[in-house]
């Protein structure tokens, strides 16, 4: 299991607990050791999540109960638009979690709603650019890196200069964040072997290196300069 997904398994378990969990048992559950449970849990406390601990014999690991969302009560339309842009995303760096989202939000969809999404669903599709399969670079650990503002260490092919013969570079790259461009998706992060911000295809990245540095803090003026020349749509 990713990190990503232990800490997201993680909190599910807390969130449902009646009484606090300690650590020894997280682990158990999560079947990692009590220091990855500790290091999960101060990451989690640094990203806002409200984690605390409760001393004593019966003590251990809590989330405020107020550390939820209501359940919500979609129409088929709602249903629909929703399911459909996450399946959008199945291509991203971020499809596991899109597909777990999927499951969850199928699972609570009223009965009534059901088969006519489904049926609308099957309808439409979406001609996507190719993504790394097996040989590739996990797309999940792209998204653990943007999350953790990490440098990278790439193995990048370059566009074919029309000897038939694309160039390869290695760059570290401090990332920024992800662009979708027609048909691909792009790691966008500042390039120290160019000097400058560029976007990397995430199915021409061969090889990626998580390396140990935090990427420091760029002018956001140089991002937004760059970004300028393109008819750019925020998501939020």
């Amino acid at each position: 299991m990713k990190r990503a997904e232990r800490q997201y398994a993680l909190v599910d378990l807390l969130r449902g607990a009646r009484r606090p969990w300690s650590a020894a048992r997280l682990a158990r559950e999560l079947e990692v050791s009590t220091r990855t449970i500790e290091r999960d849990i101060r990451s989690l406390q640094l990203a806002g999540v409200p984690l605390y601990a409760e001393h004593g014999a019966t003590g251990g690991y809590a989330i405020l109960p107020e550390y939820s969302l209501p359940p919500l009560n979609l129409t088929a339309a709602e249903s629909l638009a929703v399911l459909a842009g996450l399946a959008l995303l199945d291509s991203s760096p971020y499809q596991a979690a899109t597909r777990r989202a999927r499951a969850k939000i199928a699972a609570v969809m009223g009965e009534e709603h059901r088969a006519p999404v489904q049926e609308l669903l099957g309808r439409m599709q979406v001609i996507d650019a190719a993504v790394p399969t097996d040989g590739g670079v996990p797309l999940g650990m792209l998204s653990d890196a943007i999350a953790a503002r990490r440098v990278v260490r790439l193995t990048y092919v370059g566009e074919d200069a029309g000897d038939g013969d694309p160039a390869t570079t290695v760059r570290d790259v401090e990332t920024m964040g992800l662009l979708r461009g027609a048909d691909t998706w792009m790691l966008v992060g500042w390039c120290r072997l160019r000097d400058a911000i560029r976007g990397f295809r995430i199915e021409r990245i061969t090889r990626l290196e998580l390396l140990d540095e935090v990427a420091p803090d760029r002018d956001p003026a140089l991002l937004e300069a760059d970004q300028a020349r393109w008819p750019i749509r925020r998501l939020a």
